[in-house]
C-alpha cells in the first residue's frame, strides 16, 4: 500500500505497525479494528464486500457475521465524525462497508485517488432464462480484463452481483458503491441470433459516455463471448481516460493531485504535441515529479517526454536528454511493479536511448501484462518495428485499428502500418495507410516521412513535393539528419526507404 491510500482527512495510518494518528495524536485501535481500517483505506474509497473483511480481520477462521458488526461499529467509534459531522465509514447495503474520503461527503466519486468503475450484472431481455449464464460470463469475462488496468479500479464482482435484479438509478448507485463510473448492458437473443448491448455511464450526472451493440450467433457463442470482452476492454479504458482529462481540466489549478497534473501532462503532448506542447509537458511532469519523486507513472510518462524530443525530428539530439531519459526508465522499472503502461512508456525511452534489448522485452511483457491496452499493444508494436519481427509489428498494429479505429492514437497505429510496409517495400499501401492516418492528426511528422517517402518511390514526384511542402511548413527546422538521428537504429534498414524517399523528393540532408 502506498503512502498516499494511508493518509485520508485528519488522519494518518501505519500499514506496518497498525497504528492511527489524527492531528499527530494517537487513536487506540485494537488489532481486528486495525486489520479492517487497513483493508479499507487499500480500497480507495471502493465498497469492501462483508467476507473479505472477516478474512482480513479474522484470517483462515469462519466468524459470525455479527462479529464484523461489533469491529466495525469499535472501529466508527475510533475514528469519531468529520467536520462536518459526517461518518468515516459508511455501510454498503448487500454488499458491506467504505471509507468515506474527505470529498465523499459531499459527491462520492469525487474523493477518489483514481477512477473506479462498476461492471453491473447485464440484463437478460430473453424470454429464455437460460441466457442469464451467458450473460453473466460476459460480466465476469469484462470485470477479468478490466482488472487488468491500473488506471482505474473496478469493483469485485462479488459486490456487483449483489445488484442483480434490483432497478437502481445509476446516481444513487455510484453514490451507494462510491464509483465515477457503471458499465451496464442487456443481452437480447432471437432465434439464433444474439445481441449484447453496452453502455458506459458517469455515474455523477447520469451521462452517456459511449454505447455499442455487439451482435453474434447462438452457435459461435465462446467466440462472441471473447470478442465482446476484448472490444469493451479495448474502448472502455480511453473513454475514462478521456473523462478524467476532461475532469481534470476543470479543478483549480491549486487544488489538483499528482494524478491530475499527470492527465494534463498526456493530454498537452499525447503523440501529438509540437516543441511546445512537449516543454509544457515537461514542466507538467517536473512538478508532479516534485510532489512524488518515486512515483513509477510520473517517472515513465517523464522518461518518455524526454525521448520525443528528437524523436520526431522536431529538435537536434540532445545526448543529455537521452541519458536522463533512459536514467528515468531504469527507475521506473524499478518501482512500476509490472504496470503495463508504465512498462510501455518505458519501452518508448529504452527504445530511442538505444537500450534495444531491454526495451524489446519491457514492451513485450507490458503487451502480455495488457492486451487490451491500446497504448501498450501499439508501443509494442513500435518495439518491432525497429527491433523485432515487422510481420508482428504489423499484427500488434492491426490489432489495434481493428479493436479501436477511433482511438486518440489511430495515427499512431496507421502510421505504424504505413511504416512496415515500406520497410516491405509495398509502397502503395504504406501511401493508403498513411493517407488514412493524416485526417487523425494533421501535425504527426511521421505520417509525412510516409507519404513523401511512398510517394517519391512510386515516382509520383508532384505528390512527394505537395507533401514535402506541407512538411516543412510543420517542421520548417527538418532535415535528413534530424530524423535519422532521432530514430532508433539497430538495423538501419527499418529506416532506409523512408529518408531515401524523403531524399528523392527534396529534403535537405542538414
Amino acid at each position: 500500500m502506498s503512502d498516499d491510500l494511508s493518509r485520508f482527512g485528519p488522519f494518518t495510518f501505519d500499514p506496518v505497525r497498525g497504528t492511527l494518528l489524527r492531528d499527530g495524536k494517537s487513536v487506540p485501535l485494537g488489532q481486528r479494528a486495525a486489520a479492517l481500517l487497513q483493508a479499507l483505506i487499500a480500497a480507495g474509497g471502493a465498497p469492501v464486500d462483508k467476507s473479505t473483511l472477516m478474512e482480513r480481520a479474522w484470517p483462515g477462521t469462519v466468524v459470525e457475521e455479527g462479529n464484523l458488526t461489533v469491529q466495525i461499529a469499535a472501529l466508527r467509534k475510533a475514528l469519531g465524525s468529520g467536520s462536518d459531522g459526517h461518518e468515516w465509514i459508511a455501510t454498503v447495503q448487500r454488499i458491506g462497508y467504505r471509507l468515506l474520503l474527505p470529498t465523499q461527503a459531499g459527491g462520492p466519486a469525487d474523493g477518489l485517488l483514481t477512477p473506479s468503475l462498476v461492471v453491473l450484472p447485464f440484463q437478460n431481455l430473453s424470454n429464455d432464462p437460460e441466457q442469464d449464464y451467458f450473460a453473466d460470463g460476459v460480466v465476469e469475462d469484462i470485470i477479468t480484463a478490466l482488472s487488468r488496468f491500473r488506471s482505474f479500479a473496478v469493483i469485485a464482482g462479488n459486490s456487483s452481483f449483489a445488484y442483480k435484479g434490483h432497478s437502481l438509478d445509476v446516481r444513487q448507485l455510484a453514490n451507494e458503491l462510491g464509483v465515477r463510473y457503471v458499465l451496464e448492458g442487456s443481452l437480447r437473443r432471437a432465434g439464433s441470433r444474439l445481441r449484447i448491448a453496452a453502455q458506459l455511464v458517469d455515474g455523477a450526472t447520469g451521462a452517456h459516455l459511449w454505447a455499442q451493440n455487439f451482435d453474434g450467433a447462438v452457435e459461435d457463442v465462446f467466440e462472441f463471448q471473447d470478442r465482446i470482452t476484448e472490444n469493451v476492454a479495448s474502448i472502455v479504458g480511453p473513454q475514462i481516460e478521456a473523462a478524467e482529462i476532461r475532469r481534470s481540466r476543470l479543478k483549480r489549478p491549486g487544488g489538483i493531485t499528482v494524478y491530475e497534473i499527470q492527465l494534463r501532462a498526456q493530454a498537452t503532448r499525447n503523440f501529438t504535441g509540437t516543441e511546445k506542447e512537449n516543454a509544457e509537458a515537461l514542466a507538467l511532469l517536473a512538478e508532479a515529479l516534485e510532489l512524488e519523486p518515486e512515483n513509477p507513472l510520473v517517472l515513465a510518462q517523464m522518461a518518455w517526454a524526454l525521448s520525443q524530443k528528437d524523436s520526431l525530428g522536431r529538435q537536434a539530439t540532445a545526448q543529455g536528454d537521452r541519458e536522463a531519459s533512459v536514467e528515468l526508465a531504469r527507475r521506473a522499472l524499478e518501482r512500476a511493479g509490472g504496470d503495463p503502461v508504465a512498462m510501455a512508456y518505458c519501452g518508448y525511452a529504452l527504445l530511442h536511448g538505444r537500450e534495444y534489448d531491454l526495451a524489446m522485452a519491457t514492451f513485450q511483457q507490458a503487451a502480455e501484462a495488457n492486451p487490451n491496452n491500446l497504448m501498450v499493444v501499439s508501443a509494442a508494436g513500435v518495439g518491432h518495428l525497429h527491433c523485432g519481427d515487422v510481420t508482428e509489428a504489423l499484427a500488434m498494429f492491426r490489432r489495434a485499428d481493428r479493436l479501436s479505429p477511433r482511438d486518440q492514437l489511430a495515427h499512431v497505429t496507421l502510421t505504424g502500418i504505413a511504416h512496415a510496409h515500406m520497410i516491405l517495400d509495398d509502397y502503395a499501401e504504406a501511401f493508403a495507410q498513411a493517407s488514412r492516418s493524416l485526417p487523425f492528426n494533421p501535425n504527426y511528422p511521421p505520417t509525412y516521412w510516409m507519404l513523401i517517402a511512398a510517394s517519391a518511390h512510386l515516382g509520383r514526384m508532384d505528390q512527394a513535393r505537395h507533401h514535402l511542402e506541407a512538411y516543412l511548413k510543420l517542421v520548417p527546422e527538418a532535415s535528413l539528419a534530424r530524423i535519422r538521428s532521432g530514430q532508433p537504429a539497430k538495423d538501419p534498414t527499418r529506416i532506409k526507404s523512408i529518408l531515401d524517399g524523403l531524399r528523392l523528393a527534396g529534403l535537405p540532408e542538414r
